[in-house]
C-alpha cells in the first residue's frame, strides 16, 4: 500500500503550462487534410508543421529559437506532388526529418541550420515502394538509419535511407492501417488496423507474433503503442461511441489488464508515451485538453493524474524528445532531482542498420537530463547507392536526387 501511496505522490504535480503570447507562432496555415496524422513534428531544434500548399505538398521547418509572427517569405520544404500525410524528427540527427505523401512516395530531408530565404526542394533520397498514397512514417527507435512507411496500399516497408534500399516488406494487413509503434528497442512494431484487429509485428521474421480481435468494441479508429514494460496501451471507442482506453499483454490477450471508459467526444485519441516515467499524454483533435496518466504496475494500473486545459482546440500534436528539456525552467528548487528526470534516450544510434537486420537488439543509449540539452554535433545523412549487379534485385526501386532528376517525381 505504501508504494502505491508513493508512485501517486511522485506524479501528482506535474502540470502543463501554456507558453506566453509572444512564444507563440503565428499565421501558419496549417494543412486542411482530413488525415488522423498529427501534423506538425518537434524535436529540440525545430518544430515541423503540414501545410496548405497549392501544387503538390508542402510543410513548414521553423527553429525553436525563433518564434512570433510567421515570416510571408519563409521558405517551405516542398518536392512532393501531393498533399503531405506525416512527418517525423530522426531521432538520431536533429537536422533529419522524413515526411510521405498522397503521391505514394516517402523522402528524406537535410535540413540545415539556417533555414535560408529559398525553398527546400531537393531531398536526400526518394523512397518508392507504395502503388498507394503513404500515411505513416517513422523512425526506428536505436538503429541508425531504419524508417518505416505504411500506406493505403495495405503494405509496410522497412527501409534504409543509407542506401535508398527496400529492406523488408510486409503485406499482413487486409485494410488500412490506422498506426504503427515500434517498442522500446525496435526488435517489435504494433498496428491498429481497419479490421479491428490489434497486431503484433516482427519485422524480421516477417510475421504477426500476437494479434487481437476488436481490442475495443467500438468501429471507429484504433490507436496502440508499446510501453516500456512490453504491454500495449491502446485508445478506441466502445460500442455505445464512448471513448476508451487499455493496457494488454501481448502474451495474454485475452482479457485487457485494465480497460477504463473516458467520455463521449468523437475525436480520435493520440497517445504520446514517455518510457523514463511511465506516463502516458491523450491528445484528441478538437479536444481543448489533454489528459495524463500513469502506467502502474499494481491496480488500478493506469492511474489517472491530471488534466490541462487550453482556450483553444488542438489540430495537431507534437511530442519533443526529453533530451531536447530544460530542466531548470521546470524545477522548484535548485537541486536536480533524478527521480523526477531520470535519464532519457540520447541522440546515439545503439546499432547500425546491418547488425539490427541480423538479429541484434538495443535499448536507446541514455543520457542525463542534468545540464538540460546540448546540441549534438551536426552530421550530414550521406545516401551510399550500393551496385545493383552486386546485390539481388528489390521488388521496386528507391532512387536518390543524385539521380537524373526526370526519374524521380
Amino acid at each position: 500500500m505504501s508504494r502505491s501511496i508513493v508512485r501517486q505522490s511522485k506524479f501528482r504535480h506535474v502540470f502543463g503550462q501554456a507558453v506566453k503570447t509572444e512564444q507563440n507562432y503565428d499565421d501558419i496555415r496549417v494543412s486542411k487534410v482530413t488525415w488522423d496524422s498529427s501534423f506538425c513534428a518537434v524535436n529540440p531544434k525545430f518544430l515541423a508543421v503540414i501545410v496548405e500548399s497549392s501544387g503538390g505538398g508542402a510543410f513548414l521547418v521553423l527553429p525553436l529559437s525563433k518564434m512570433g509572427r510567421l515570416d510571408k517569405n519563409h521558405p517551405l520544404v516542398t518536392g512532393h506532388a501531393g498533399p503531405v500525410l506525416d512527418i517525423d524528427w530522426c531521432p538520431h540527427n536533429d537536422n533529419i526529418l522524413a515526411s510521405c505523401s498522397e503521391d505514394t512516395t516517402a523522402m528524406v530531408w537535410q535540413i540545415p541550420d539556417q533555414m535560408g530565404t529559398q525553398p527546400i526542394s531537393e531531398p536526400i533520397v526518394v523512397l518508392e515502394g507504395h502503388s498507394k498514397r503513404v500515411g505513416i512514417v517513422t523512425w526506428h527507435p536505436t538503429a541508425r538509419n531504419i524508417l518505416l512507411t505504411a500506406g493505403s496500399d495495405n503494405l509496410i516497408i522497412i527501409w534504409n535511407v543509407g542506401t535508398g534500399e527496400a529492406l523488408i516488406s510486409m503485406d499482413d494487413h487486409p485494410d488500412l492501417i490506422y498506426n504503427v509503434s515500434w517498442n522500446r528497442n525496435g526488435s517489435l512494431f504494433c498496428t491498429t488496423c481497419k479490421d479491428r484487429r490489434l497486431r503484433v509485428c516482427d519485422p524480421r521474421r516477417r510475421e504477426v507474433v500476437a494479434e487481437r480481435m476488436a481490442p475495443h468494441d467500438g468501429i471507429r479508429p484504433m490507436r496502440a503503442i508499446f510501453t516500456r514494460d512490453g504491454n500495449l496501451f491502446t485508445t478506441g471507442f466502445t460500442r455505445m461511441s464512448q471513448r476508451e482506453l487499455g493496457l494488454w499483454d501481448p502474451t495474454h490477450f485475452e482479457e485487457p489488464i485494465a480497460l477504463l471508459e473516458l467520455d463521449t467526444s468523437n475525436g480520435v485519441l493520440l497517445p504520446y508515451y514517455d518510457p523514463d516515467t511511465n506516463m502516458v499524454y491523450l491528445c484528441g483533435k478538437g479536444d481543448s485538453s489533454i489528459r495524463y496518466f500513469e502506467i502502474t504496475e499494481e491496480p488500478p494500473y493506469v492511474h489517472y493524474l491530471s488534466t490541462f486545459s487550453s482556450k483553444e482546440p488542438q489540430r495537431g500534436m507534437g511530442f519533443m524528445p526529453k533530451r531536447g528539456v530544460d530542466v531548470s525552467k521546470c524545477e522548484i528548487s535548485d537541486l536536480f532531482q533524478d527521480d523526477l528526470y531520470p535519464d532519457t534516450a540520447g541522440p546515439d544510434p545503439a546499432l547500425e542498420p546491418e547488425e539490427w537486420l541480423e538479429g541484434r537488439d538495443e535499448d536507446p543509449i541514455l543520457q542525463s537530463m542534468r545540464d538540460g540539452y546540448v546540441p549534438p554535433k551536426s552530421r550530414e545523412l550521406k545516401v551510399a547507392r550500393k551496385n545493383v549487379l552486386d546485390s539481388r534485385p528489390t521488388p521496386r526501386r528507391a532512387c536518390p536526387p543524385a539521380m537524373a532528376q526526370p526519374t524521380c517525381p
